[in-house]
């Protein structure tokens, strides 16, 4: 049960026990679990329970966008404007606010003011940001 695999990691993560918690983040992510594999690219990222791997961080970084996880999505969007991909970013950026992501929204507004996003996109990006905010709050 990868729920309860992800569970189990946290725990052990918040007790300090970071080789125990990567092994059952890790599980959990080979059974496809979005927040899993965010959580994997989490321990290459700060290298807690493994080796620093920023190829395996970006592989578990793509899962977990792929599976639908807005600040993995965020976290790309990131990494590919650290490296120069402006439209790439952009478009990873574009996918997480429609997902809900406030920082990804932020920095479409920058993005927007700077000239490198239309007004149509970013309108279309707004509208469905809120979408996808007003969807989470209780009736």
């Amino acid at each position: 049960d990868p729920v309860a695999m992800v569970q189990m990691g946290l725990r052990r993560y918040e007790a300090g026990d970071y080789d125990s918690a990567f092994k059952y983040e890790n599980k959990a992510a080979a059974l496809g679990d979005a927040g899993a594999h965010y959580q994997v690219a989490t321990f290459y990222n700060e290298g807690k329970g493994v080796e620093k791997d920023g190829k395996k961080e970006v592989y578990h970084l793509e899962q977990a966008a792929i599976g639908g996880h807005a600040i993995a999505r965020h976290n790309l969007g990131c990494k590919e404007k650290k490296n120069g991909r402006v439209d790439r970013a952009i478009q990873h950026m574009i996918i997480a606010a429609k997902l809900g992501c406030d920082s990804s929204l932020d920095a479409l507004k920058d993005g927007f003011r700077g000239g490198m996003l239309s007004k149509e996109d970013f309108a279309a990006t707004l509208r469905a940001h809120q979408a996808a905010v007003d969807a989470t709050k209780s009736p």
